[in-house]
């Protein structure tokens, strides 16, 4: 890993209306839009659907790590986050972020321990570190 600061670098660019272009060095750019909730069209990436599949992302990715330093044997493993906007003293924000983290394993898989790195990830990542709404995590574990 490479010393902290870390940046990271996004451009936008944008008309007067229609969608906003999201790139970054090396990365495809990403056409974005409100969504449907703010008049948008809904077909298109918001930054409520990229802030919200940043903490799915995330935990996958930090879960993958821990997971990998622990010796836990799995398969596969489903997230889905369902991110809560609401307005909270006349400011609109997320106030919680469900994360629902489904985990395959082999049936000879230790159950708690799957269950610990599950919760040491949601606790770890640092999309969801950032942000001051609340994280529920709920998980399943299955096996292969």
């Amino acid at each position: 890993m490479h010393p902290y600061p870390h940046h990271y670098i996004v451009e936008v660019q944008a008309g007067s209306t229609g969608s906003v272009a999201l790139s970054g060095a090396g990365l495809a750019t990403l056409q974005c839009a409100p969504p449907a909730q703010f008049d948008g069209p809904g077909d298109q990436w918001s930054p409520e659907n990229l802030l919200t599949g940043a903490v799915a992302d995330c935990f996958v990715l930090t879960f993958r790590a821990i997971a990998r330093a622990s010796k836990l044997d799995w398969s596969r493993l489903e997230c889905r986050v369902d991110g809560v906007l609401d307005r909270v003293e006349g400011v609109t924000q997320f106030v919680v972020m469900n994360i629902h983290a489904r985990l395959t394993a082999p049936a000879t898989t230790d159950r708690d321990k799957a269950g610990h790195l599950l919760a040491k990830a949601e606790k770890s990542c640092l999309v969801s570190n950032s942000l001051k709404c609340e994280m529920k995590l709920e998980t399943e574990l299955l096996s292969d």
